[in-house]
């Protein structure tokens, strides 16, 4: 009887030894002085320069890309996807002024070509050093019978820093405060399940090119901002799952609203198809999708002009689309 290993179950290790030595070189382009040491241990490590900081907090996230991976698969591009996982998180903690700092990934699959893997990891490696942080470990699970064929799953997780008393909750926002819509670069890594199922599968691939944008990274035009106007930036919201309705009011006092002027900026005309293709209202399509603004900063009104020009120079458009008013926690898209 032929003696059965765990190749034959359908993980294949020294595959995936191969795979991670090839990824060493690549990673290390986006390791910070802080890493101490290279990937592949039992444990990634980090030294927070406790110097350069008053009152250090780490701040965390963890996030994924969700079902675009099917349109990366169909197309069979997957040098973006790793940005979006990046971006998701860095993205998120930046809405406390934290800056990223280090990043882990995970990534699941039963059987995925070697060159598939690479072009993951390479867009991982690349939306960590556009963030400014580092790529010091993660996971790369081989797991026959919970994927077909081709499939995968990337998770991520991000650590960063913030100032205590710098820390931006949204409980300085008052009536009479601007918002700020920071321009996407598309449909970001949210949606793609109403996206999808308005779609056909050739449509989809036919518009892979659009719909595999990667996810904007605001991290250093943002920093630099609170560098600058920290004091009059009030809020800070990542347009992303529940979009306009759940994202902004999660960070309002319990006695404001924002009202939103959707005629002040362009909306990208992928998201017109979807919504005329699919049928779509307009309230749903606002609480589901980014429609064109893929970050919100809830300003003071003094300080919007300077903030709209430092953008500028990021080549971020920018636009005031709407103000804080008193009120009860309510977004209104007018």
């Amino acid at each position: 009887m032929r003696k059965i290993t765990y190749k034959d179950s359908g993980v294949d290790i020294k595959s995936a030894s191969i795979f991670k030595s090839k990824i060493k070189t690549l990673v290390r382009k986006s390791f910070r002085k802080e890493v101490l040491t290279d990937i592949g241990g039992f444990g990634s490590f980090f030294k927070l320069e406790k110097s350069q900081y008053k009152n250090p907090v780490l701040v965390s996230s963890s996030d994924g890309v969700g079902t675009k991976l099917v349109i990366a698969k169909l197309a069979d591009k997957h040098d973006t996807v790793g940005i979006d996982a990046v971006a998701m998180n860095v993205n998120d903690i930046l809405c406390t002024g934290a800056e990223p700092l280090f990043f882990l990934d995970y990534v699941a699959f039963s059987k995925v070509k070697e060159d598939v893997l690479v072009d993951v990891v390479s867009g991982i490696n690349k939306g960590c050093i556009e963030s400014g942080c580092s790529l010091i470990g993660g996971e790369t699970a081989q797991m026959p019978g919970m994927y077909k064929e081709g499939e995968y799953d990337i998770a991520g997780f991000c650590v960063g820093v913030a100032e205590k008393d710098k820390i931006i909750n949204g409980d300085k926002i008052k009536a009479g405060d601007e918002l700020i819509g920071i321009a996407s670069s598309g449909l970001h890594s949210n949606g793609y399940s109403l996206v999808r199922k308005v779609l056909a599968a050739a449509e989809l691939k036919r518009m892979s090119a659009e719909l595999l944008k990667p996810t904007r990274i605001y991290v250093k035009p943002v920093l630099k901002i609170l560098q600058q106007y920290g004091q009059s930036v009030h809020g800070i919201s990542h347009i992303t799952g529940g979009a306009f309705y759940d994202k902004i009011s999660r960070i309002l006092p319990k006695n404001i609203d924002v009202r939103i002027d959707r005629n002040s900026w362009n909306v990208p005309e992928i998201f017109r198809l979807i919504q005329n293709k699919g049928n779509v209202e307009d309230k749903e399509m606002y609480h589901t999708l980014n429609m064109g603004i893929g970050m919100v900063l809830i300003v003071e009104k003094k300080a919007s002009p300077m903030i709209i020009d430092k953008l500028a120079e990021f080549k971020l458009k920018s636009w005031i689309i709407g103000q804080a008013v008193k009120g009860n926690k309510i977004v209104e898209i007018v």
